[in-house]
């Protein structure tokens, strides 16, 4: 199984995601040094135009509201879909480092590894809202994150200016009446509140096709071809009931990756592409849609291994 892409937990690892660089739109000719002096013009949802005052960089953290946005604002343990564009501010040429416009949205969990001016700003702003912060060297960052990014090339000499557009939280759970997946030798328990429980030891013979039935329909758009599905998920081996990898059993943190596209296994790729968000999936997977005659030997998978597996499908973007 593909582990998960840049799902950023600290954000000096989103420094390192910036992909390209650019210009600055300049300096303007204020003075104070903070996010308020920061003009950020443009709709949220779109690249922002951002104007940098005058004079040295700011040498400590703030924030700024740059519209609220509408619904609920997001919480502590939330995961965030959200677009960035990132600003070294250098007080020179304020070179944009990279921005999600060119790309897709990042997955950015609340917690409390996010500088704290980023954990409070997240607390504060709503879906479709937008917010400039600071995140000033000197107060945001800790030895081991200084670190690991002059371990990764990443200058954390000059303070970094994010504009963040929030687009929505990934559902945290899957909720609603579970079916009967109707897959003789399978049992699938979908308690309330908790992780699936899948049962794959059985006698019966393992389907020679591709098995996809859906447990639980979620409400949310169909997942598409290209985007990038967060799911949560357990794989077992038909038969066998031993289980080789599971999401719920590393912490129960979301992964997500492309879909459809080639960068998992083709039994992912042909079962989650079209899924509801919301939904909960029960895929049998022959070997030729799974690992191939090569397996996988460092779970243990062998060539011919018939792959069950519960997925949630969380989010897509």
């Amino acid at each position: 199984m593909r582990r998960p892409l840049a799902v950023l937990a600290a954000v000096p690892l989103l420094f390192a995601a910036a992909c390209g660089t650019d210009k600055g739109t300049g300096a303007g000719t204020a003075t104070n040094a903070s996010s308020s002096a920061i003009k950020v013009t443009g709709e949220a949802g779109k690249q922002p135009q951002v104007t940098f005052p005058g004079g040295k960089p700011a040498t400590t953290s703030s924030v700024n509201m740059v519209s609220e946005g509408q619904g609920t604002p997001f919480k502590k343990g939330d995961s965030v879909i959200s677009n960035l564009t990132v600003f070294d501010w250098d007080g020179k040429s304020n070179t944009m480092a990279g921005s999600t416009y060119s790309a897709k949205p990042e997955l950015i969990k609340v917690d409390d590894k996010l500088p704290k001016v980023l954990f409070d700003a997240f607390h504060k702003v709503k879906p479709g809202g937008r917010f400039v912060a600071v995140v000033a060297p000197g107060d945001s960052y800790t030895k081991q994150d200084l670190e690991q990014a002059k371990q990764q090339g990443i200058d954390v000499s000059v303070p970094k200016v994010f504009v963040f557009d929030p687009v929505s939280v990934v559902t945290p759970k899957i909720s609603g009446t579970a079916g009967d997946p109707g897959v003789k030798g399978i049992t699938l328990e979908s308690p309330e509140g908790a992780a699936p429980k899948l049962t794959t030891k059985t006698d019966a013979p393992a389907p020679k096709e591709l098995v996809n039935k859906t447990v639980i329909e979620g409400k949310g758009p169909k997942v598409e071809k290209g985007q990038t599905a967060v799911v949560q998920y357990t794989g077992k081996i038909w038969g066998s009931d031993r289980e080789f990898d599971s999401s719920w059993s590393k912490g129960g943190e979301p992964v997500s990756f492309p879909i459809g596209v080639g960068q998992v296994i083709k039994g992912w790729d042909q079962t989650i592409v079209g899924a509801k968000v919301g939904s909960r999936l029960l895929v049998s997977i022959p070997p030729d849609l799974g690992y191939g005659k090569q397996g996988q030997p460092q779970a243990q998978i062998k060539g011919t291994d018939t792959l069950v597996f519960v997925v949630d499908v969380l989010g897509a973007y």
